[in-house]
């Protein structure tokens, strides 16, 4: 394996040749293989934004023959790795009946963050994926429309909504198996006063559970609003996820390491795909990204930093297309690794080029 490829400069998916690609998949192969297992170090969890994606299942590159059933694959997924955050419930809640199965297949400290269901984020939904009851109470010139729009929905239909997930996850916190609850803001978000007090009603709606905040439009991350943005979640007791996704768009992020709330901080990782983010593009096309061990170690060091700050650190891989989740979390995991065993020998944390090759 040619080790200097790892300092080349990180080119774009659609840049590189079949062969580079291939390249690039193998060194992030051969770096996870050197991953603790579950992936943590301390108080740094990774793990990824789902356990049940079908390119994951289709790629046979994680779940061993055999587990078949979402009970075997869940079980399995937690035994490689001590964190999830559950995707599936921002397209349809989940009800507490399966929230119990999911308590009861993972051990005591395994731990779930959830991402909100999308309309409580201002995200459009289709009606068919409104609870029944509600569907039912709707309507028919609501039910007939393809995207249901928060502002669509009459003031009791959301009241409904927030009640069920506060119902969801309540579950989790009682088995103290709750991380946060993910308000991922839709990019046309942006930073004005009325947002603010959005976010505000998140905070209060949400009561005592502990809620985490993506940001995804430009204007919150400009350098003279950042840290005032980050004092206001601090001030109302939220997360401030920190980002790492393609730079220089309208709606991207710039990936400031920075803690709103000392009990957590979050990192997602959306991949580099610069070509694709905004893009009329499908959720596979926009995450079709792997995370390269030199674009990780900058992260490694970081989120060591982060742990000093926070009583704990999650690392989330949000780039969930086949395996490539998996493998940045394994590969940043096996990266802090190297780097707490290089401390404590006082030889100083080594080069990601040495990491790939074991």
């Amino acid at each position: 394996m040619r080790e200097a490829a790892l300092c080349d400069p990180p080119r774009s998916p659609s840049e590189e040749t079949p062969h580079q690609l291939e390249d690039r998949l193998a060194r992030a192969t051969a770096l996870a293989a050197c991953a603790p297992v579950p992936a943590r170090q301390g108080r740094v969890l990774a793990g990824t934004a789902g356990w049940t994606d079908p390119t994951l299942v289709k790629s046979q590159r994680f779940y061993p023959k055999g587990a078949s059933s979402p009970e075997q694959r869940l079980r399995f997924y937690a035994s490689q790795f001590p964190v999830v955050e559950v995707n599936s419930s921002y397209y349809a809640l989940p009800g507490p009946a399966m929230v119990e199965q999911w308590i009861r297949r993972t051990e005591p400290d395994f731990v779930f963050n959830i991402k909100a269901f999308a309309p409580l984020t201002h995200h459009p939904v289709e009606p068919a994926r409104l609870p029944a009851d509600l569907q039912r109470a709707l309507p028919g010139a609501l039910l007939d429309k393809q995207r249901l729009y928060p502002g669509d929905l009459p003031a009791e239909a959301r009241d409904v909504l927030w009640e069920r997930l506060r119902q969801a996850i309540s579950p989790l916190q009682e088995a103290h198996k709750l991380g946060y609850v993910l308000f991922q803001f839709p990019p046309w978000f942006t930073a004005t006063r009325g947002n603010v007090r959005i976010i505000e009603d998140c905070r209060v709606r949400l009561g005592e559970a502990p809620l985490a905040v993506e940001l995804r439009h430009a204007s919150w991350g400009e350098p003279d609003r950042i840290e005032r943005v980050v004092d206001f979640l601090r001030d109302i007791g939220a997360f401030y996820v920190i980002v790492d996704e393609p730079q220089g768009k309208a709606n991207s992020m710039p990936p400031t390491p920075l803690v709103a709330d000392p009990r957590l901080a979050v990192v997602r990782f959306h991949g580099r795909r610069a070509e694709t983010w905004g893009a009329p593009v499908g959720v596979s096309e926009k995450f079709r990204y792997v995370y390269d061990p030199a674009e990780l170690d900058p992260w490694a060091e970081t989120v060591e930093r982060l742990a000093g700050e926070a009583e704990q650190v999650h690392a989330i891989f949000n780039n969930c297309v086949s395996n490539y989740a998996v493998l940045g979390a394994k590969g940043l995991m096996a990266l802090v690794a190297r780097r707490r065993a290089a401390d404590l020998e006082g030889e100083g944390p080594p080069g990601p080029a040495a990491m790939a090759v074991h």
